[in-house]
């Protein structure tokens, strides 16, 4: 499968670029699929570039049209969403994946977080709600609910404390670094970092390139899972 790396993905909508987040959708249900898809093209910032009906169509329209964001329901047939997960990570496919899902299952919630996905929207949610995550995955950060972000990080940090996660540590890092390394810990966003540390959103940035290259973490989230495992806690963390 082609490779997308998410950690500079697009900044489109907030740089104002007329470039659109391009978005995949896959949900079994067909009027549901239907609906997301003119709900989300109502967006002027979206396009929707193909939807799948089941998980193998999932796997198929990222390989053939590698979309920015991809809109992930968790239960279909032929390849559920959590085999979608597996098989995107296995392939080094760092698409940014919204699970949407009428799950109330925490483990499901969990599982979700582990497997790559970097945001959850429950289908009773609003639809500024899901407007809101697939922004928020498309400019490289996290969408989940401050509970489940501070359960699922405390988790994975705890793992990792005990030598299941990264081997890297945040030793290579100079003070700004890790300073910032915990700030995404924190759940912080770029604009939030650079107000408190009183830089530009564009070192915040450069800082993180730099980071991700010291510590080999993919992404915000293995940073953050990386930092935590660091200081022994989530402290406030926040979603993304």
């Amino acid at each position: 499968m082609a490779v997308k790396n998410d950690r500079p993905t697009t900044e489109k909508a907030e740089n104002g670029n007329s470039q659109s987040i391009r978005i995949v959708i896959a949900d079994d249900h067909a009027v549901l699929r239907e609906s997301l898809a003119a709900l989300l093209a109502s967006q002027k910032d979206f396009e929707v570039v193909g939807s799948a009906a089941d998980g193998i169509q999932a796997l198929e329209l990222v390989q053939s049209v590698t979309p920015d964001v991809l809109v992930l329901d968790l239960f279909m047939p032929n390849s559920d969403g959590f085999e979608v997960l597996r098989t995107l990570d296995k392939h080094g496919n760092r698409v940014a994946t919204v699970i949407l899902t009428g799950s109330e299952n925490e483990a499901d919630y969990t599982n979700v977080v582990r497997m790559g996905g970097r945001g959850l929207v429950l289908k009773s949610d609003g639809p500024e709600r899901l407007f809101q995550a697939v922004r928020t995955v498309a400019s490289g950060e996290l969408a989940f609910s401050d509970e489940l972000a501070q359960r699922v990080l405390t988790s994975m940090a705890q793992d990792n404390s005990r030598g299941g996660g990264q081997a890297s540590s945040l030793d290579r890092l100079s003070e700004r670094e890790r300073q910032i390394a915990f700030c995404v810990a924190r759940g912080m966003k770029n604009r939030d970092i650079s107000e408190q540390l009183h830089i530009s959103e564009n070192t915040v940035k450069r800082h993180l390139q730099s980071i991700f290259s010291k510590t080999g973490s993919r992404d915000r989230l293995e940073l953050a899972v990386l930092a935590l495992s660091e200081i022994g806690g989530p402290g406030q963390t926040r979603a993304a």
